[in-house]
């Protein structure tokens, strides 16, 4: 992952780490950034996200909603999960989520809870 002003690249390898870093509980939906600590509560930030070698990068407006500290309970990476903004509609959501199909309800442990 990278940070510049503002903006933060972010690949995600595989499947499994997908569905490790979605969070499709908030509102048109987030990601989880391990290992991102710069960041701070509230901070609104433009994410490039790759996704599994495609060679389309996601691109959406973001804001930091959630803080995983280092040394979190249950063994937890440390990070900032991130809230889609609303400028969005929807479209990074939908990629990820047909990235998951079929596992998006699976009772595998992910990230942030």
């Amino acid at each position: 992952m990278t940070t510049t002003s503002g903006i933060v690249q972010h690949n995600i390898p595989d499947k499994a780490t997908l569905y490790a870093s979605y969070m499709p509980f908030l509102k048109n939906g987030g990601m989880f950034l391990p290992g991102q600590t710069r960041l701070r509560m509230g901070q609104e930030i433009f994410l490039v996200l790759s996704m599994m070698s495609n060679p389309e990068k996601a691109r959406v407006a973001a804001k930091v909603v959630w803080m995983t500290p280092a040394g979190a309970q249950g063994g937890r990476p440390a990070g900032v999960g991130v809230q889609f903004l609303e400028a969005d509609n929807g479209m990074t959501r939908s990629k990820i989520e047909n990235y998951l199909a079929g596992s998006l309800h699976s009772e595998q442990r992910t990230y942030t809870i």
